[in-house]
């Protein structure tokens, strides 16, 4: 830790964490599960639980969120059917999400569950460990690992190895529980950077490198690596080259030795300049660099000229052949990620039936059900759910992306969710596209909505209409995602949301090439 970390110019959170470590809590669930939410020590409640994946939400006191980690958003169908069954028991209270970290969180936990909760994971191989608060959130990877043909690199396993490593096998690891803010790490195994690497503290970008200085030297396929991408409140910024190259079998070694110089060296006293990229300002990109090649024990090699992130950014929604012959990938559509149990039990039951028990989730809030044969296909397309999550939704809801809002969200400052599925079915009934334009909603300056990297985004906040403060939207333009990915600025602040429909349309009118379908159907 570096000095600051022990003077009194700690902010409160390094204080609480000084205290006590949030892993400590895990001893105690069953006497938080007596006590209840109500009697339990504030700062447990609000903060030491999120190290064990549980979020008290003020917005609902009482129901807690749970957020899991599924690396490489992977899961079988007996853990979707444990998450469901959790789900379940909640009734109308019970509902999950999917994230943009490929992973899920589920809603209306209650503390007296958790012990039965945590045993139903456990057996199934579910952790919810260092989740939230000054952690390494979900890791992502390629969302089609193993089944794209024209996958570089297979991220599945290396995903797994580095969760073990910082999660100790999921049981909880203290040598990164302490980080001086959350840390976002992603793996692109393909061409069309479906992770978003740029949004990334750290992130490795497949590209080729000669094995050496001669005629008949080889390239091989390693990683240029990039860092200190992020959004919060205060400020956003893209990933930046650290000018090294790194191959697979260093690709962990590298991920630990980045958090122990951030977790040794990250700046602590502003939880506002806290991210990694303010220590990347304070030191220096070379600086930095030498740091990781001293905690790393080698040097680095100079990154590959070029990374082979050269395609478009692919969704993944609809039938797709494998790399495997005869079998198919099937990407279903789940509006703003939201299920209810029924929905997770389903979901399960078709991966069973018809591919190999797996479901994946994507950084677009939706699923895919991998390995189904060819002689299958034609059975699943007649599957009620495959008709409610469909394999060809219309061009705005495809590409819509929503935070949790202030439904269950205590940030946001507006619903999102719901405001988001009512506006965009308004716009499908008034317009026709010819292709698919991602609007993405987010509650708050936090961001969790990734409004930046959207053709269009929305940004939660207040603003005045008629002397009185109304729900609003600061509108994001521009972000693109995929090859040459960079982020989109505001063009727009304080959209009243009851004014929002007309502002849209006409943004996809210009410029979009959006028609009105009165207009098309009276010619």
């Amino acid at each position: 830790m570096t000095d600051a970390t022990t003077t009194n110019s700690l902010n409160k959170f390094e204080k609480l964490k000084a205290e006590k470590d949030g892993l400590a809590v895990k001893a105690e669930i069953a006497k938080f599960a007596l006590l209840g939410w109500e009697a339990m020590d504030e700062t447990d409640r609000d903060h030491r639980l999120k190290w064990w994946g549980v979020f008290f939400r003020p917005v609902t006191p009482g129901k807690f969120m749970m957020r899991m980690r599924v690396p490489n958003g992977i899961l079988t169908s007996n853990q979707m059917r444990a998450l469901a069954a959790v789900v379940q028991r909640y009734g109308d209270d019970g509902c999950a999400d999917i994230t943009t970290r490929q992973n899920i969180q589920l809603r209306g936990i209650r503390i007296e569950d958790l012990p039965d909760i945590f045993e139903t994971f456990q057996a199934v191989g579910l952790t919810t460990v260092q989740s939230g608060m000054d952690n390494v959130r979900n890791i992502t990877g390629d969302a089609v690992a193993g089944l794209d043909a024209d996958e570089l690199f297979d991220t599945r396993q290396v995903v797994q190895e580095i969760q073990d490593m910082i999660t100790g096998s999921g049981e909880g690891n203290p040598e990164f529980s302490n980080l001086p803010r959350k840390f976002n790490i992603a793996i692109a195994g393909g061409r069309d950077n479906s992770v978003h690497a740029e949004i990334n503290d750290l992130a490795f970008v497949p590209a080729f490198k000669s094995s050496a200085e001669s005629d008949n030297s080889e390239l091989i396929l390693g990683f240029n690596v990039v860092v200190g991408g992020f959004f919060s409140a205060k400020r956003c910024d893209p990933a930046i080259p650290l000018n090294a190259w790194v191959s697979p079998d260093d690709v962990v070694a590298v991920c630990r030795a980045v958090l122990e110089v951030y977790r040794d060296n990250g700046l602590r006293a502003n939880r506002q300049k806290s991210r990694l990229m303010w220590l990347i300002d304070e030191w220096g990109i070379e600086k930095f660099r030498a740091q990781v090649e001293k905690q790393l024990g080698k040097s680095l090699l100079t990154a590959a000229a070029k990374d082979e992130i050269d395609w478009e950014k692919r969704d993944h929604i609809g039938v797709y052949k494998q790399k495997q012959a005869g079998f198919n990938y099937v990407g279903l559509h789940i509006p703003v990620g939201r299920l209810n149990a029924d929905e997770m039990f389903e979901l399960a039951r078709l991966a069973e039936v018809y591919g190999s028990s797996e479901i994946r989730f994507t950084v677009e809030q939706n699923a895919i059900i991998p390995n189904i044969d060819d002689s299958n296909l034609a059975a699943f397309y007649t599957e009620d759910s495959v008709k409610k999550f469909t394999i060809k939704p219309e061009s705005l809801m495809r590409s819509l992306v929503s935070c949790t809002g202030a439904q269950f969200c205590n940030f946001a400052l507006i619903e999102t969710k719901n405001r988001a599925l009512q506006i965009i079915k308004e716009l499908e009934a008034e317009l026709l596209l010819t292709h698919t334009v991602r609007i993405h909603w987010t509650g708050c300056p936090n961001s969790c909505g990734q409004p930046q990297v959207a053709d269009i985004g929305l940004m939660g906040t207040k603003t005045r209409k008629n002397g009185k403060m109304v729900e609003g939207v600061d509108i994001y333009m521009g972000g693109k995602v995929g090859k040459d990915a960079h982020l989109g600025t505001c063009v727009t602040k304080g959209i009243p949301c009851e004014d929002l429909e007309p502002v849209l349309r006409e943004l996809l009118i210009k410029n979009f090439g959006a028609k009105s379908r009165q207009l098309v159907i009276s010619h």
